[in-house]
């Protein structure tokens, strides 16, 4: 029975990963968690907490999607205090690293996710962990039009304290041996900046932007889950690079994407009324103090070629976004009641 170590298992991706794993069934789970240890499971280990080291992907801090059935490990270490971090990785065979800082200040996402990550893959190597995965994020290739991209032919050109320090995060696990993850929009029960972003951008605008013609790359958090799961168990020859990008392989406009949002945001602009140029619309969301960082991944292809890593995990994409969204739309009318 492998004994699996998930980072964040409390946040948004790591509860996640923390549920299919109980689900498949065959595991010794050892989760770790900075604050409130995951819903369900015993605490052991160190016992330190602090600022920083929520759930992976821009996806909030201990925000999990639910317990975990009892009776698994859970470790209290702080990836800000690598002292925190010492014995947490012994007996694991398996790292699955879901951690990061997202936002607050350029020095706590140095510390959580650069040097956090490198002081962890230290422990990975001194405990003997066979395989590390890290999930980090598309972000880390910066602003630019993408379209069936993959890894090998991008350069990281990170435009954030957050994406430049999971940037830096990748190296480390890279140099350990581990493999990164790169998803882009992630979707599932938990999700406190995703939607609820694009919520807010819709309620801003009186109308679309350019036609809503974009095509972006988007995932659940519940496929995710799987193919990080599936990463760190499959065997060595299966796997033909070191980075994935990980979404579902069909990509969706942005037009669909928006058309679920509004349905489950309540009342909105009529998209019909208006056809705002980016410039416009940029103008329309700085009045309402709204970041045009959103805007311009609904304004340009955000397309990255999943295939790989659904091919080398001999996994089955789950439905596409429409399907999936009618799963997921009462969880979310109820979380964006507030927003």
């Amino acid at each position: 029975m492998p004994t699996i170590m998930i980072t964040g298992a409390a946040g948004f991706i790591g509860g996640h990963v923390a549920r299919e794993a109980e689900r498949r069934g065959g595991l010794s789970l050892r989760l770790m968690s900075h604050r409130r240890p995951p819903a369900g499971a015993a605490a052991a280990g160190p016992a330190t907490a602090g600022p920083g080291s929520g759930s992976g992907h821009g996806h909030g801090r201990d925000r999990g999607p639910g317990a975990v059935v009892p009776g698994h490990r859970t470790v209290r270490a702080d990836l800000s205090d690598p002292g925190s971090l010492r014995g947490a990785c012994e007996g694991v065979d398996v790292l699955l690293h879901c951690a990061s800082q997202i936002g607050g200040t350029p020095e706590a996402n140095e510390a959580v996710n650069a040097r956090g990550t490198a002081a962890l893959m230290a422990e990975a190597r001194r405990a003997g962990v066979s395989r590390v995965v890290y999930l980090s994020t598309a972000s880390v290739y910066g602003r630019g039009a993408f379209r069936a991209a993959r890894p090998e032919d991008l350069v990281r050109n990170p435009g954030s304290p957050t994406s430049g320090s999971r940037a830096h995060a990748e190296d480390a696990v890279l140099a350990a041996g581990g493999v990164v993850l790169r998803p882009h929009l992630v979707l599932g029960d938990g999700d406190r900046w995703v939607v609820p972003g694009l919520a807010r951008i819709l309620r801003a605008l009186p109308g679309t932007v350019e036609g809503w013609a974009a095509r972006t790359s988007v995932i659940t958090a519940q496929d995710l889950a799987r193919l990080l799961l599936g990463a760190g168990l499959a065997p060595a020859g299966d796997l033909t690079a070191s980075v994935y990008h990980a979404a579902h392989p069909v990509p969706v406009t942005v037009r669909t994407l928006l058309g679920a949002v509004a349905a489950v945001a309540g009342p909105a602009a009529d998209p019909a009324a208006e056809d705002l140029t980016a410039v416009r619309a940029r103008e329309l969301l700085a009045a309402r103090g709204i970041a045009a960082q959103g805007l311009d991944m609904l304004t340009s292809d955000h397309w990255f070629d999943s295939d790989p890593v659904w091919r080398d995990l001999r996994c089955t994409p789950g439905p596409d976004f429409e399907a999936a969204f009618k799963e997921l739309a009462e969880g979310y009318r109820r979380a964006l009641l507030d927003i």
